[in-house]
């Protein structure tokens, strides 16, 4: 039998790219559009209960602008952004009494699905913090996944989904390293996820829009890459996980509705939804 059964992205690639960016600021539409102009895709992390007053103007010299809700509503829309939970408040979750953190989370939730109607399943923690409690809330109220703001500076696949490690942020020193090595890897063995975080009024604040344009650059626009947001990687290792093989591991069953693909034996092979495939000998 062919002793090597690895996950591989749709279409059998054997990695994937993705953005990971919070607070609803203003300068989230420059990244839309240079994402949108290399065909990446994006998740923003949104707090449903801080959006300014409709016709508020910011300060002079303000980086941090949030932008108002039908302002956000025009701005997240298409198949290739996702919006996520960040606190309705944006609070510490771990600072506060259970009950009010619940509230905090399951609002948000909800709020974020009435404001931009669709399924709102994935999140960022704010400020970064978090414990076991926080956590079994997120699982409670139906999140799939939660970002960290540690870096793994490597391309594994999550172990931990609620808790959840980017592999750097846009400012790592690392960056461009990164991108070469995710991008130079021959003969890939486990499947690749190149995770970027960070805030795009950072941008603005160091004047360093070059950053993002030449991490895009380096990584998009290749057939071998899978360009996704967070909670498309998310459910697809999630089907992934509930394949059924046989006693042998030759044959393996697909029971989700999502077309998967397996490198065995040196070779890919298509897993169709609902039906099974030989991944063996």
């Amino acid at each position: 039998m062919k002793q090597q059964i690895r996950m591989r992205f749709p279409g059998g690639r054997p990695r994937a790219f993705t953005l990971s960016y919070d607070d609803g600021v203003e300068q989230d539409m420059k990244l839309i559009e240079l994402a949108r102009d290399k065909g990446a895709k994006m998740t923003f992390n949104l707090s449903s209960g801080e959006y300014p007053p409709e016709g508020f103007t910011w300060e002079p010299g303000t980086v941090h602008r949030r932008m108002p809700l039908s302002l956000c509503q025009k701005v997240y829309t298409g198949d290739d952004i996702e919006v996520a939970v960040h606190g309705t408040h944006h609070p510490f979750w771990d600072a506060l009494p259970p009950h009010v953190a619940m509230w905090d989370i399951i609002n948000d939730r909800r709020a974020l699905e009435e404001q931009y109607g669709r399924l709102v399943r994935g999140g960022a923690f704010p400020f970064g913090t978090y414990s076991d409690e926080v956590v079994a809330m997120l699982r409670a109220a139906g999140i799939a996944y939660c970002r960290t703001v540690k870096s793994s500076h490597g391309f594994s696949l999550p172990q931990d989904w609620m808790r959840l490690e980017a592999t750097c942020h846009h400012r790592d020193p690392e960056l461009f390293e990164l991108a070469e090595r995710f991008t130079s890897v021959k003969n890939v063995r486990d499947p690749l996820l190149f995770f970027v975080w960070g805030h795009t009024y950072e941008f603005e604040d160091n004047d360093n829009w070059d950053v993002m344009e030449g991490l895009l650059d380096r990584v998009c626009g290749r057939d071998d890459v899978w360009y996704a947001t967070n909670i498309e990687i998310c459910d697809y290792a999630a089907a992934f996980g509930r394949l059924i093989f046989s006693a042998d591991g030759s044959r393996a069953y697909n029971p989700t509705s999502t077309e998967l693909f397996a490198f065995c034996g040196g070779e890919t092979v298509t897993i169709p939804a609902g039906g099974s495939a030989e991944v063996g000998e």
